[in-house]
């Protein structure tokens, strides 16, 4: 994968005499714990002088030590105030860091922590989420063969000192799970629409099958054969035939009721005939944001072998126009044998996602579907950069993945589904209007509310993601391009409230 090479942490009992780079977390208003004062005295009181002021969560305070000291940089790491300390801010903090030591071409260094009064994580929990800040911002996806430091693109070297080791190696390894599961759906959406497309994405989830996932791919007869209609008539436009994914993931101790999760896999959305403008397509190649994130859970779930029984249900096809793409006001037959009446076809990914769900919920009966999907520019408007819009037909489900979503950073705000809006997707000629007549009005609650009715009336959970695939510049957990937006929320509410951890 065209990524930088991936950040090694160790647990360490002590500053190594010869560490490069010292790094000393402090919490804002507390005196420096042992560690820290013993090299502070060693370095002539440099850090408690530096640390006399006030500082802001994340803040790095960089400091070149005296002669006497082995380390040719200390760095001061400021946590804030410890009565608001988090596993986000932590990470936050983390990821300030990357940016610092990459900045000064840094890539080894050891973060030491000595107990902090007022924080409710252990002293490992504090150590790893620092780790997964810094390797999510760390993360750099390049296809430039020429990028001028490319052949010094190095593994960095982390130590961490200030936890049992055993503690600290077990949260490590939930940590580099759950970064390995981002990383490989930020770079499945990074990825070109030339590199990634129906023909080639099961090529890309190969990987998969050593993590322990079993890897299924339905391909344009099969579905033929299973009347998927739908996703077939997106995917119409396109030479390359549409697909879909199956992944299964079974931990050990799991049940046999797995937890469904459905991504719509639009490769590339031009809108088909009714197509986009230049600047609505720019972006189009991460429409399979829902896909990847699927992926990225899964991948995050195995490595940590998680004891959970989870299915993926990818929905892989490229909207695109041509003489046979989709026309508005045709009438296609679901899988599930209900009838819907086309007429947008730049609202692909809800057509997609009805045979999908079907699919999700006939073969493997879940306790859970959860879907994820770029659908709408409505909840774009309606929500803005901030949240992303959540539907559900579960009242607890729904409270534990927005509480999720607070822990991590990936916040929801959830919206309404109700059977008033069945109303506006009546058709004459079909059994569904696949949107309502006015696409403006409110379009995000018209999809859950068509979405809904291939379920199957199981508890489901629609996260409409639009918006949030990308971003347009650095941010303290990751640089400008694809985010992974779903998987971090996702692999913490599988975590709290699946598996009792």
């Amino acid at each position: 994968m065209p990524q930088s090479p991936v950040p090694v942490f160790e647990a360490a009992d002590a500053i190594a005499a010869d560490a490069p780079v010292i790094v000393i977390l402090k919490a804002d208003g507390q005196a420096l714990g042992p560690r820290a004062a013993a090299l502070d005295a060693a370095a002539g009181g440099i850090l408690s002088r530096a640390c006399s002021g006030t500082a802001e969560a994340g803040d790095c305070i960089d400091l070149v030590p005296p002669q006497g000291v082995a380390a040719r940089r200390l760095i001061v790491l400021s946590l804030g105030k410890a009565e608001a300390v988090s596993a986000l801010s932590l990470a936050k903090a983390g990821g300030n860091l990357a940016a610092h030591l990459e900045a000064r071409g840094e890539d080894e260094a050891t973060i030491v922590l000595d107990a902090v009064a007022g924080i409710s994580l252990s002293e490992a929990e504090v150590l790893a989420r620092v780790a997964l800040g810094l390797r999510l911002r760390r993360y750099r996806f390049d296809l430039r063969n020429l990028r001028p430091v490319a052949a010094e693109d190095k593994a960095w070297r982390i130590r961490l000192v200030g936890a049992d080791g055993k503690a600290l190696d077990a949260v490590l390894a939930r940590t580099n799970a759950v970064a390995e599961g981002v990383e490989y759906a930020r770079t499945l959406v990074n990825l070109p629409p030339n590199h990634l497309h129906p023909d080639s994405f099961p090529s890309h989830l190969e990987p998969l099958r050593g993590a322990g996932i079993e890897v299924e791919v339905l391909d344009a007869d099969r579905l033929k054969d299973l009347g998927m209609n739908a996703i077939l008539a997106v995917g119409a436009g396109s030479v390359r035939a549409p697909k879909i994914a199956v992944l299964r993931y079974r931990g050990e101790g799991s049940g046999e009721q797995p937890l469904a999760f459905v991504g719509k896999g639009v490769c590339f959305d031009s809108g088909g005939l009714c197509i986009k403008g230049g600047a609505q397509m720019f972006d189009m190649k991460a429409d399979m944001g829902g896909a990847a994130a699927v992926v990225g859970l899964l991948l995050s779930l195995a490595r940590q072998n998680s004891p959970v029984h989870a299915v993926g249900i990818l929905g892989i096809a490229e909207n695109l126009p041509s003489g046979t793409a989709l026309k508005p006001r045709e009438i296609i037959t679901t899988g599930s044998g209900q009838t819907v009446e086309v007429f947008d076809t730049d609202a692909e990914g809800r057509l997609i996602l009805a045979d999908c769900l079907h699919y999700a919920a006939t073969r493997f009966e879940p306790s859970v579907i959860v879907d994820l999907a770029t659908l709408t520019y409505s909840v774009m408007r309606g929500l803005g950069s901030i949240f992303a819009g959540l539907f559900s037909t579960d009242d607890a489900i729904a409270d534990g993945m927005i509480a999720a979503g607070e822990t991590v950073g990936e916040r929801f705000w959830r919206l309404p589904l109700d059977h008033a809006y069945d109303d506006g997707l009546k058709s004459p000629l079909a059994d569904l209007r696949h949107h309502a007549k006015d696409m403006e009005d409110g379009d995000a609650p018209y999809a859950a509310a068509f979405l809904r009715h291939f379920t199957q009336d199981r508890p489901w959970v629609h996260l409409d993601i639009a918006g949030k695939e990308l971003a347009g510049e650095d941010r303290p957990l990751g640089r400008e391009g694809a985010t992974a937006f779903g998987v971090q929320m996702l692999e913490e509410w599988v975590r709290t409230t699946r598996t009792g951890a």
